[in-house]
């Protein structure tokens, strides 16, 4: 199964599991029910959190590897990971922090 598959399958995962959600009326704001922008910012939240996940995964597999050929080095590639571990970890939380003050208003 490809890269484009498994992402296609993955949409589609994701909109059928929230389809119910989207079928439901809307209520007063005194309901326990999730609007579709709650229901939106929550998978955005979600979302943000696997990209952050994948890319710290790549950041981590690409500095052992690099640390694995050239050992001489591997204090220069340390610290270059821990920035850019550091960077993608700032963004997700800033990002985190404005899906779910829109969930939690």
């Amino acid at each position: 199964m490809n890269k484009l598959t498994r992402i296609l399958a993955l949409c589609l995962l994701v909109l059928c599991v929230a389809s119910p959600v989207f079928a439901q009326a809307g209520g007063t704001p005194a309901t326990a029910v999730a609007t579709n922008w709650d229901l939106g910012s929550a998978l955005g939240a979600g979302i943000v959190l696997l990209g952050a996940g994948f890319g710290i995964g790549r950041i981590g597999g690409s500095a052992v590897e690099s640390m694995a050929r050239q050992p001489e080095v591997a204090d220069k590639i340390q610290g270059a990971m821990i920035v850019a571990a550091a960077l993608i970890e700032g963004a997700t939380f800033f990002a985190l922090l404005v899906c779910l003050l829109r969930v939690f208003k």
